[in-house]
């Protein structure tokens, strides 16, 4: 356990706090209107390797090599030169702090942070974090790097979870939730719809389906993941070639085939660190996941309607209804898609930076 103090007066700025993997939709943008939930659970935090928020420069002003020495591969519209680390964590979690009016970037419906930290200690008056709460962002308050520091307390940090514990957990992502646009009530303004998170981490996904499938065709497995994946990539791969095969692997799972290309693996919630068969399956391109929706595409809950056990009396059958479906076809969610595209060396190929260079055209046709 961990907690963040002010590196200017050592004021104590959240509660105790265990590290957690940075989630995929840290940074999506959703929808318009949108009102979107907390980010990270309480009690928890993520690192963001990577700069994040203002200054920021537009690829015009970035060599080449210098964005290829940070890990951009192909262009981009700008380039954050903030500190690298800042610190994700639930607004709840957050102490001592003040808001700074002057610094209220945003107001379509919160703040956005665009105008840098809007946050101050509120024993010194150092700016030391941002809080974003405007609509269609995920609310969470960004620690800056350079104006906190990391405690460790008395009480070692309990180890990562092993896959069997988090298997015994069970926590799934479900592919549908209810959204709700901002200042709504329940009623009209509530609709369902696939779980940002879900098209966040497909995003993510696809852009290493396509690095694998080194310009061949990919099948995957039929169902859910086939709903997901398979029309983004029929679409977008050339057909008439020789397929490569991508399937689900993980815990509790059968080996994967030897003859598997591509393995669909899930992410540790706590780590980050992707699960790796043994075997010859080793060689395979992983895929990474979130433990979530990689668990519930291994372990669908189906709706059954049968009598409860436990916290219903016997022959009492479920009456509430299943989650509605979304009316439209899943679609990859273009932020998290092209920034993971444009990190992978793999989109230097011609093939693979047409399809980077033609994302405008394949969101009119709502394949993103």
């Amino acid at each position: 356990m961990f907690v963040f103090v002010c590196a200017g007066c050592g004021a104590r700025l959240t509660t105790p706090l265990s590290q957690v993997a940075l989630p995929v939709h840290a940074h999506q943008k959703y929808g318009n209107g949108i009102q979107l939930p907390v980010l990270m659970e309480s009690g928890t935090f993520a690192v963001d390797p990577e700069p994040w928020g203002p200054p920021w420069r537009t690829w015009e002003e970035i060599d080449p090599d210098e964005a290829a020495a940070r890990g951009i591969y192909a262009p981009v519209y700008a380039l954050s030169d903030g500190a690298p680390g800042a610190i994700v964590i639930s607004p709840g979690d957050a102490r001592g702090t003040l808001l700074i009016p002057e610094k209220g970037g945003g107001y379509c419906c919160g703040l956005d942070g665009a105008d840098g930290p809007n946050m101050a200690c509120e024993a010194c008056g150092l700016p030391v974090a941002s809080r974003i709460d405007d609509c269609s962002l995920w609310q969470a308050v960004w620690l800056a790097p350079n104006a906190v520091r990391r405690l460790p307390l008395d009480d070692a940090d309990a180890a990562p979870l092993s896959w069997a514990e988090l298997m015994a957990e069970g926590k799934g992502t479900p592919p549908f939730e209810p959204i709700s646009t901002w200042g709504s009530r329940l009623g009209s303004n509530h609709y369902w719809s696939w779980s940002p998170q879900w098209e966040a981490a497909a995003g993510r996904a696809l852009a290493h389906l396509l690095a694998a499938s080194e310009g061949q065709p990919v099948t995957v497995p039929d169902g859910p993941i086939a709903e997901v994946f398979q029309r983004a990539l029929d679409i977008l791969l050339p057909v008439g070639t020789a397929a490569r095969r991508a399937v689900l692997a993980g815990p509790g799972r059968p080996a994967p085939d030897a003859d598997a290309d591509i393995l669909l693996v899930p992410a540790h919630p706590q780590t980050g660190e992707t699960w790796t068969p043994a075997g010859p399956a080793a060689s395979a391109y992983p895929v990474p996941l979130p433990f979530g929706m990689w668990l519930w595409l291994a372990s669908p809950e189906p709706y059954l309607p049968v009598p409860a056990s436990g916290g219903m009396p016997d022959g009492v059958l479920r009456d509430d209804p299943p989650a509605p479906r979304p009316r439209y076809l899943f679609r990859a969610d273009p932020g998290a898609f092209q920034h993971t595209l444009v990190r992978l060396p793999a989109v230097r190929s011609p093939w693979l930076r047409e399809i980077f260079e033609n994302l405008t055209q394949h969101l009119r046709v709502r394949l993103f």
